[in-house]
């Protein structure tokens, strides 16, 4: 993954974006979750989900954009 202009990475292909939504999904959910947020908490676990699904439904392999 390349450094972006934000200083965060930036994905290379569709799988990879899916891979890093779902692990900062996770991460912001448990967030939200540890500060009573449990709305927010249960969308950010749907977003995971959702980005779980699309890598899953991709094989896990790196596709070309």
């Amino acid at each position: 993954m390349q450094r972006g202009t934000a200083g965060g990475t930036s994905p290379q292909s569709p799988t990879d974006t899916a891979t890093y939504i779902a692990t900062l999904a996770e991460e912001l959910s448990q967030m939200a979750r540890r500060h009573g947020l449990e709305s927010l908490s249960y969308i950010l676990e749907m977003a995971r989900l959702e980005a779980d699904q699309v890598v899953k439904g991709s094989g896990g392999g790196d596709d070309a954009t």
